[in-house]
């Protein structure tokens, strides 16, 4: 079982930012921006292009709440959406809250945010993911 699958089953702590059965949504430790977001499948699955059509499109459809909730939490222009990655084998989704497309650069320095405020913002997320 790698990382991301044992964050979704619990067995890792995670800022959880919206689930249902087939999904999973947490922040991202090293975010970026705050709000960055992963977006991961609960099934395994190491690339997101070998996922079946229909699990694909459900994913998508998922993670378009996800960015919703965002949006709604952190007021941003738009929530952009990435699918890189290769140090975890599992297939996973950012979404990043941007202001700019400067906001979407992996190579910006990582934020470094106390436990108490990625918990604020992990709940403010999942508190308008609830909504819709």
């Amino acid at each position: 079982m790698d990382i991301f699958s044992k964050i979704a089953a619990g067995e890792i702590p995670s800022y959880k930012c919206a689930e249902n059965e087939r999904f999973y949504a947490f922040l991202d430790i090293n975010p970026i921006v705050k709000g960055h977001t992963l977006v991961i499948p609960r099934r395994e699955v190491d690339y997101i292009f070998d996922m079946e059509d229909d699990e694909i499109a459900e994913y998508q459809v998922f993670a378009k709440k996800v960015a919703i909730a965002i949006k709604n939490a952190f007021p941003c222009v738009k929530v952009g959406e990435a699918v890189l990655g290769l140090e975890v084998p599992h297939a996973h989704i950012h979404l990043i809250p941007m202001q700019s497309e400067k906001d979407m650069l992996f190579s910006n320095p990582k934020l470094q945010l106390p436990e108490e405020e990625m918990k604020e913002i992990a709940d403010k997320i999942y508190a308008e993911f609830k909504k819709l």
